[in-house]
């Protein structure tokens, strides 16, 4: 499977760097220091679960853990032992930083969806695919180290399969480290979380989202990225590459109408999300009208946070001056996304649903003026 195909890379963003092939993680020293004690320490887990949200650098982490574990011997605790390293970093000309850029690491094995009979992704990891750990811990590990795998996404396994990696939990094999990627952990077996030592990674903010963001090849305005995606790289990534900082500023610019908005640009936005070339753009336009609608009713409870783009604190400070107002637009934020959903599922226009969509905002907004 060609790595260009990003539609068969489950664990691929477009546009952004394979995480295997980003050797620097930033903004999670916290859950680095805590495997690096774990090692140094003589106790390392079995089984390891990296959750959080998405983007925020979890397959990155997983990535980098299995090239230490790799490339890293297992010292014996004798006179002569090796100090105990100081760092997850593995130089990016190591040959295990080589091997597991090529994908051809022995010690290696990584779970995610596989491909159906028409060659697409599967929705979820089945049971054939987790079967492959039976005969990867079958193997003699290389050069007597670890043997390593990486299931990216765990929270995307079915039944059966969850069933066969709790098999391989419970009978760990010697020298054998599983490094589960969960963005729901919620959705895996309270079996399997018992079993694995957790690492909670956090979104990222200021210096370490602008350095994640450059490392990735993104430009614009780090800080407007940063509140329009939680924090969250990945996020970052799709909304520059759909042009989301600039939807969301058209929202902010059109609702600054309110009482009355301008009409032709609110024809204008909604006309841009017209046809099925624009499918992409109308699903950004409906994340971030309902982004907006959070960030309004939050605005209300507990003041208005950092803003995305200039002139939204002083919006969401007259639309939405008290809690009652920050409940109604709650309340009409899930009216507004019903809609939207049921509209997509039917193919309604497009056009029409977000016209409708800002229409209904505005009405609300004017009773608070």
């Amino acid at each position: 499977m060609s790595d260009l195909d990003l539609s068969k890379i489950p664990d691929q963003i477009e546009g952004a760097p394979h995480p295997r092939e980003t050797l620097q993680l930033y903004g999670q020293a916290a859950a680095e220091a805590a495997f690096l004690q774990a090692h140094n320490s003589g106790r390392m887990h079995h089984g390891w679960l990296i959750s959080g949200p998405r983007g925020v650098g979890k397959a990155t982490l997983a990535w980098k853990l299995a090239r230490f574990l790799l490339a890293t011997p297992q010292g014996d605790g004798g006179m002569f032992a090796t100090p105990p390293p100081d760092s997850l970093d593995i130089a990016e000309d190591h040959p295990v930083a080589r091997r597991v850029r090529a994908g051809a690491d022995g010690g290696l094995l990584v779970i995610r969806r596989g491909l159906d009979d028409k060659g697409n992704l599967r929705r979820d990891i089945t049971v054939d695919v987790m079967r492959k750990l039976h005969g990867f811990f079958g193997l003699s590990a290389p050069d007597g180290g670890r043997r390593v795998v990486v299931i990216d996404a765990a929270d995307e396994m079915n039944a059966n399969a969850a069933n066969a990696l709790l098999k391989a939990l419970e009978e760990p094999p010697d020298r054998a480290i599983l490094l589960l990627v969960a963005h729901q952990p919620s959705r895996l077996l309270p079996t399997i979380r018992s079993r694995c030592r957790d690492l909670r990674l956090a979104p990222l903010a200021g210096d370490d989202f602008a350095a994640a963001l450059a490392q990735v090849g993104v430009e614009g305005d780090s800080a407007a990225l940063a509140q329009l995606s939680g924090g969250s790289v990945g996020a970052a990534v799709t909304l520059a590459q759909g042009g989301g900082a600039e939807i969301y500023a058209a929202l902010v610019a059109l609702y600054a109408g309110i009482p009355r908005i301008d009409r032709a640009r609110a024809l204008k936005l909604a006309e841009s999300a017209a046809g099925k070339a624009n499918d992409t753009r109308f699903a950004m336009i409906l994340g971030l009208h309902d982004l907006f609608m959070a960030r309004l009713a939050r605005a209300g409870i507990s003041g208005p946070p950092p803003e995305a783009v200039p002139g939204e604190a002083a919006l969401f400070a007259r639309l939405c001056p008290h809690d009652g107002a920050a409940r109604t637009y709650a309340t009409l934020s899930q009216s507004l996304g019903a809609r939207a959903r049921h509209g997509r599922a039917v193919n309604l226009d497009p056009a029409a649903l977000v016209l409708d969509m800002v229409l209904q905002t505005e009405a609300e907004a004017r009773k608070f003026l």
